[in-house]
C-alpha cells in the first residue's frame, strides 16, 4: 500500500468513527469540527479553511478556502448531503488543478452510510468509490 493510501485509509477510519458517532442529518460545520477532533486526537496536522490562490495564467484572478488539508498533504471536502454528485468530485478536481496537492478525500456525512471519493491530482476520476 503506498503513503497515499495509507494516510487516506486513517483519515477515513476518522470520517467513519464521526459517521458512526453522529449518524447523518446534522449540517456540513458540526461533522468538520468532529472531524477535525478525531483527525488531531490520531496525531494529524489539520489545516481548517486553507486559503488557496486561484490563477489564471500569470494573474491572480481569486482566492479559495479548502475545507480541511491533512499533513499538508491531502485536500479534505465535506459535504452534508442526500448524495455526492458528479459536480462535487469535478469541485475537487478543480482544488487539485489549483494547486499542488496530490490526492484529495471528498467525503459525504449525509447520507445512511458515509460516502467516500479518493481522487488523485491529474486523473479526474475518483479511485475508490464508496
Amino acid at each position: 500500500m503506498d503513503p497515499g493510501d495509507q494516510l487516506a485509509f486513517r483519515i477515513l477510519k476518522a470520517a467513519r468513527a464521526v459517521h458512526t458517532t453522529l449518524g447523518p442529518g446534522f449540517i456540513e460545520s458540526i461533522y468538520t469540527r468532529a472531524l477535525i477532533a478525531e483527525l488531531v486526537d490520531d496525531g494529524f496536522q489539520v489545516e481548517r479553511e486553507k486559503t488557496v490562490k486561484i490563477w489564471y495564467g500569470d494573474r491572480l484572478v481569486g482566492k479559495h478556502r479548502l475545507d480541511l488539508v491533512v499533513d499538508g498533504t491531502v485536500i479534505i471536502e465535506l459535504k452534508a448531503n442526500h448524495s455526492l454528485i458528479p459536480l462535487h468530485i469535478a469541485q475537487m478536481n478543480s482544488y487539485l488543478h489549483a494547486t499542488t496537492f496530490p490526492f484529495g478525500l471528498l467525503l459525504n456525512f449525509g447520507a445512511t452510510d458515509l460516502q467516500w471519493e479518493f481522487i488523485r491530482s491529474g486523473t479526474g476520476t475518483p479511485d475508490n468509490e464508496s
